[in-house]
């Protein structure tokens, strides 16, 4: 709700980027986490951002290992009023991504992952 509010405040373009980042806890104090008795061993932040404001449109959070094409369906299922163009690196080449911002006309640019010759064209 933070979020919506806060980004209600600013003049966004509709082109929004999608990236995640991994937090490890073996940084963390032994004894406080004995104490606490946390077992996260990591965290992955998955980030939406508008990028003519550099704002956080939304975020995902998840302690276990999931893949990023498993992540951002979510992510534009819950903004697609605020998503013109989606911007994601090879890690969220998936057709149901591509399928799911195109039936909620979102245009994704994400570059194809590279195995055969026409995949590299596709890049182009």
């Amino acid at each position: 709700m933070l979020l919506n509010l806060s980004i209600s405040l600013f003049p966004t373009n509709g082109v929004a980027g999608i990236d995640a980042s991994g937090f490890d806890r073996s940084h963390a104090s032994k004894h406080y986490t004995k104490r606490a008795e946390l077992t996260i061993q990591q965290l992955k932040v998955t980030l939406l951002v508008a990028s003519k404001v550099n704002a956080v449109l939304d975020l995902h959070v998840t302690t276990k290992r999931k893949h990023d094409s498993q992540i951002a369906p979510s992510l534009i299922k819950r903004n697609p009023e605020a998503i013109d163009i989606s911007l994601g690196d090879k890690g969220y080449d998936d057709q149901k991504i591509r399928r799911l911002a195109r039936q909620h006309e979102i245009r994704p640019l994400i570059k194809h992952r590279e195995f055969t010759p026409l995949h590299k064209a596709w890049n182009l």
